[in-house]
């Protein structure tokens, strides 16, 4: 009879790293092999797709990667690109110039790209950019490795000074998902919403869209569901999936087979365009943080996917604490519909952020949320999306910050807290700074002058990592004024999920052969 001994520590960690679980079992199907505390160690692949810029001619996209640096790297060879998607299939709608709309549809799948790749990453701690002009730039797909895929994260920032998609749309690149929700989106005849869906994978996806207005599931003219090519991306205007008219509509995106990256881009004839990224999970309370202090006009769109009803109080997080909003005090969202509530200029020259709970003795009831904020009046308005999004738990960044107009804004809806904020090296000049800030209980600290590398040239990332107190939520606005219009984009700073959970110490199990 044969001893042999199983060391299942380096399988276990590598499957961890990879998936984000990991488990023991014993050969036999018993019980889970004893271990002791699990530990937190660094991925070692992530996932990044960002959405095909813009159709426009005088569209300008910048890209700005970057990985925080981690004590504990991960292993193997570390890269990070981005490379076209093998082809764009774009409606001719697709926020084309007027004169390009009479074009034969087999214009509107684009070549494939060469394998060439866009951004390419090369060290922790420094980012990289780079820039596409006009409307042929494709979505990009890409994957970072080792040392590079713990925090890795691009921001898509592309700025359309004139026509019906003007604005500056912003974007932190999202990993593929087979399940997202997108409240905000809209169907009125001045809007033009598209949701972009890119497959990473070398086999096709299947997905299907629904769309919920105020009464409840909007009738659709799709039932075999939107094929998605390997490697491709494709844009959907949302108004060819139904003949219903609603102002406020959620959208929900899942996948029979395969996944894909998806976000909205909401365009309006007078307010400009902006992304819309999908909520946080359903959950009975939500934040969402970072509405600018001369904000005009706040939107709040809710909805409950489940069963039951929820009746949500409102709060605002401002500066110096949290106050109900008059007249805004309570939304009743009905089950499986979208609801709605002008909130006006709910800051009053003050940042905040807007936390949904339980009303007062109601329970918590699962529900997703977005806000469309409007900056500036008439002709000069333009619009940002703000999803409810999950606390920065260990770490959170956002690239493509500049010498000027980042706002960091860092809101505690429990207990104070201590937030460390780190400004990387430039993409290309300047040194690492670091700055911590105190949060208070139940207010938004809005950093208007964030810490900035000494020497910069280019753009620099900005990484949040709370060190003690309540948890964080983070977000960033970059103002880029053009033409007398108050031009910007959030974006919302989820933890980025560099860490995942695998056992802490060798576990060996022994197997018996005859």
């Amino acid at each position: 009879m044969n001893r042999t001994t199983l060391s299942l520590l380096a399988a276990a960690t590598s499957l961890a790293a990879v998936t984000g679980f990991a488990a023991l079992t014993a050969p036999d199907g018993g019980a889970p092999a004893a271990a002791e505390a699990p530990s937190r160690l660094p991925v070692e692949r992530s996932s990044l797709l960002c959405p095909a810029p813009s159709q426009s001619d005088i569209a300008e996209t910048v890209y700005t990667s970057f990985t925080p640096r981690t004590k504990a790297s991960g292993g193997g060879a570390s890269t990070a690109e981005l490379k076209p998607s093998v082809a764009t299939l774009r409606d001719p709608d697709d926020g084309a110039d007027k004169d390009k709309k009479d074009k034969p549809a087999k214009d509107a799948a684009k070549k494939p790209a060469p394998d060439k790749a866009v951004v390419t990453l090369k060290q922790p701690g420094k980012p990289v950019g780079a820039e596409a002009s006009g409307g042929a730039a494709p979505a990009l797909i890409g994957s970072a490795t080792g040392s590079l895929a713990p925090g890795w994260t691009t921001q898509q920032t592309t700025t359309v000074s004139a026509g019906s998609g003007r604005g500056v749309l912003g974007v932190s690149c999202t990993a593929p998902d087979t399940d997202l929700w997108f409240p905000g989106a809209g169907l009125a005849k001045d809007r033009q919403d598209y949701v972009h869906l890119t497959n990473p994978d070398d086999t096709g996806a299947v997905v299907d869209i629904e769309l919920y207005g105020k009464n409840g599931a909007l009738k659709s003219q799709l039932t075999d569901g939107i094929p998605v090519p390997a490697g491709a991306s494709v844009p959907v205007l949302l108004s060819t999936l139904t003949t219903d008219p609603a102002e406020d509509v959620t959208v929900h995106v899942t996948t029979r087979t395969g996944r894909v990256g998806a976000v909205v881009r909401g365009a309006g004839d007078e307010t400009g365009s902006d992304w819309l990224p999908a909520s946080t999970d359903p959950s009975g309370t939500l934040v969402l943080p970072g509405i600018p202090a001369d904000a005009t006009s706040v939107r709040l769109v809710a909805f409950a996917p489940g069963e039951d009803d929820a009746d949500l109080r409102l709060r605002l997080a401002s500066a110096s604490g949290t106050i109900t909003p008059a007249g805004a005090e309570n939304l009743r969202v009905k089950s499986g519909m979208t609801a709605s509530l002008d909130l006006k200029d709910v800051t009053k020259g003050e940042p905040g952020s807007l936390v949904l709970s339980p009303s007062e003795g109601a329970r918590p009831t699962p529900v997703v949320a977005a806000l469309q904020v409007t900056r500036g009046k008439g002709d000069k308005q333009e619009i940002a999306f703000i999803p409810a999004t999950a606390p920065v738990g260990e770490r959170a960044t956002a690239a493509d910050n500049r010498a000027k107009g980042s706002v960091l804004s860092l809101t505690a809806p429990g207990e104070t807290a201590q937030v460390k904020v780190t400004a990387s090296a430039g993409t290309e000049a300047g040194e690492q700074a670091v700055k911590t800030y105190t949060v208070k209980a139940g207010t938004t600290l809005a950093i208007t002058d964030p810490p900035v590398p000494a020497g910069l040239k280019g753009s620099y990332a900005l990484t949040v990592e709370p060190q003690s107190g309540g948890p964080v939520h983070a977000a960033r606005t970059l103002l880029l004024p053009q033409d007398g219009i108050e031009m910007f984009t959030v974006q919302t700073l989820p933890d980025d999920r560099g860490l995942v959970t695998v056992p802490s110490a060798e576990q060996d199990l022994s197997v018996l052969d005859d």
